[in-house]
Parts: structure tokens; sequence; C-alpha cells
């Protein structure tokens, strides 16, 4: 009988059945991932905010994930640089609640542009005058602020009262600095795409805003740790359905994500799975690009269905 020899990600987690085989014991579809384009780090899922609907369960003093401190996230910036990375992009929680933002924005500026995801409230807001400096570096940092819809109450319903014109005012200030910056919101049932369209742009005009300031739209991805019924990805729908070409577009297959909880860094498939530990890869970004992902998460349906993508690299 020969011995089975683990990976060394393997032995960081022994990953359940259903990482291979779907429900009904079909072979699970995977991606293989061809080079590391983007590393996204989670800053942490403390946030000033207890929106229901957050896909990272985020809260005021949450520490599901824990907050990413500088000496954290500098091995896997000079990693990732060896690995000729393109950009590095920063989520939370609110990453503004971070201490430690600024100067973990300070030393990835030295080397590749940075994007950082935020409600652009009250966090944000308090540490604008700090973010001056970043300007001086010649990669740039673009910022995308989430803005749930173009009306304020609804976008208030979750978030709290104020939050829409508060958000608003961060984009804006972010702006008028010089930076870069987008908004995102979850798509908007009901309404056709055009008039969501018209009142995004109607928003952003009467801010003094670009009317056609870049707008990602995503599907439900529902909070961390829900049972959703998903239709299985085997590995004949990603051959049937998917291209060689289309496969190489899935955030797994070009980024990865680094985590801390339990005092300890490790490497995520993407930022949509961090609530199932199968998709732990592994404690280096050169043996997570070792592993195929695995197909199984609810969320990967929707990057299979809709081509839903958290990054906005160039």
């Amino acid at each position: 009988m020969s011995a089975t020899v683990l990976s060394a990600s393997e032995k960081l987690h022994a990953r359940s059945k259903l990482w291979y085989v779907t429900h009904d014991d079909k072979p699970r579809g995977f991606i293989r991932s061809h080079a590391l384009e983007e590393l996204w780090f989670h800053t942490g899922t403390a946030c000033n905010l207890a929106c229901p609907f957050c896909l990272e369960g985020s809260k005021p003093g949450d520490d599901r994930l824990q907050l990413m401190r500088f000496d954290d996230v500098k091995p896997f910036i000079d990693e990732a640089i060896a690995l000729g990375v393109k950009q590095f992009s920063f989520t939370g929680g609110e990453p503004f609640i971070n201490k430690d933002i600024v100067r973990i924005l300070d030393y990835a500026l030295q080397y590749r542009p940075c994007m950082v995801l935020t409600n652009a409230t009250e966090p944000l807001i308090k540490r604008l005058p700090q973010l001056e400096s970043l300007r001086e570096h010649s990669h740039t940092v673009h910022f995308r602020v989430s803005l749930d819809h173009f009306l304020a109450h609804q976008h208030d319903k979750g978030r709290g009262e104020g939050m829409f014109s508060m958000a608003l005012d961060g984009l804006c200030a972010l702006s008028d600095m010089g930076f870069s910056v987008s908004v995102a919101n979850q798509k908007i049932a009901g309404l056709p795409a055009s008039k969501v369209n018209k009142c995004f742009a109607e928003v952003f005009r009467g801010a003094g805003l670009p009317e056609d300031l870049p707008r990602i739209e995503f599907p439900e991805f529902y909070p961390p740790n829900t049972t959703i019924t998903a239709p299985q990805i085997t590995q004949s729908c990603m051959v049937d359905y998917q291209t060689e070409s289309t496969r190489r577009k899935f955030m797994c297959a070009f980024s990865r994500m680094v985590v801390k909880n339990a005092d300890e860094c490790k490497v995520y498939a993407c930022t949509l799975v961090d609530d199932d530990a199968d998709y732990a890869l592994g404690k280096t970004l050169i043996e997570s690009l070792q592993e195929p992902i695995s197909m199984k998460h609810h969320r990967c349906y929707s990057c299979f269905r809709f081509g839903a993508s958290c990054s906005e690299m160039k």
C-alpha cells in the first residue's frame, strides 16, 4: 500500500469531501490559477456600521477576521512583488477602522497601485488629512465607495440615518483631493438597468461628480455562513459553458486574499470565500497558487453565472 502525500496546504486544512465532488458525487468544477495579478488584504471585519446584508457580517468590534497590522501585511507585499503582482486591494469591515491602514498603503504604494473599499463615512472622513501624503507616490490609490441605492432613505434603511449623505460627502472629498473613485452597489431588483443608471447619474451630477462615475453592480452574495441552495458546478459545467479565456477571468484564477484569524495569517482563494476554511490555501502566496480552486461555495455560482468580480483592475 502506498502512502498518501499531502501538500503543505492540505496539511493546513483537511478539506471536506464536497471540495472534490458535488452533493450527487459528480466531479466538482475547478479553476487553476495562471498568475498573481491582484493581492487582496482583508483588514478585519470590524466596522463602524452593522448592515444586516453585509457579505462579511461586519459590525462594530467584530473579530471574526482580526485587524491586519503592518507587520502582518509587509511580508505578503514583498512576496507578491517578487511574483509580479500588478495591484494591491484592501477590503473589510471598514479599512479605516484599522489604525495601520495609512501606513500599509504608504508602503504598498511604493511598489504598485492600490484600491481600497470603504463606506466613506466617519472613519474615513476623520482621516482625510492623513491621505494627503499618499498622493506623493508615483503609484495611485483608488477608492471604491459603497452606495447601496440612489435614494437616500433606501441606503439609510440598512446603514443608518444620515449615512447616505455622509457617504456622498466622503466620496466627494476623495474626488476633490484628486483620488480616482468609483461606487459599488448590489443589483436593485425590479428596475431596468437604464433607470438605475439614470438615477445614479442624477445623484452624481447633483453632488458635483461626473455623471459617468464608474459603478460596479453585484448580485446577491448573502451574509457569511448562510446556507444557500445554489446549482452545483461540475467539471463538465466548466468545459461546456466556459472556455479557457473565460475561466481565466474568474478572480481565483489571478488573485488571492490574505486574512488574519486566531493570530495567524492565511491565504484564501478570493474575497468571497473567507467563511469556508476549505478555501484556506496556505500560509504563503506561492503555496496558494499551486492549488486548484473548487467551485463549491455558493458565491462561486454568482461568478459562474454572472461573471461577478470584486476586481477593478484595468
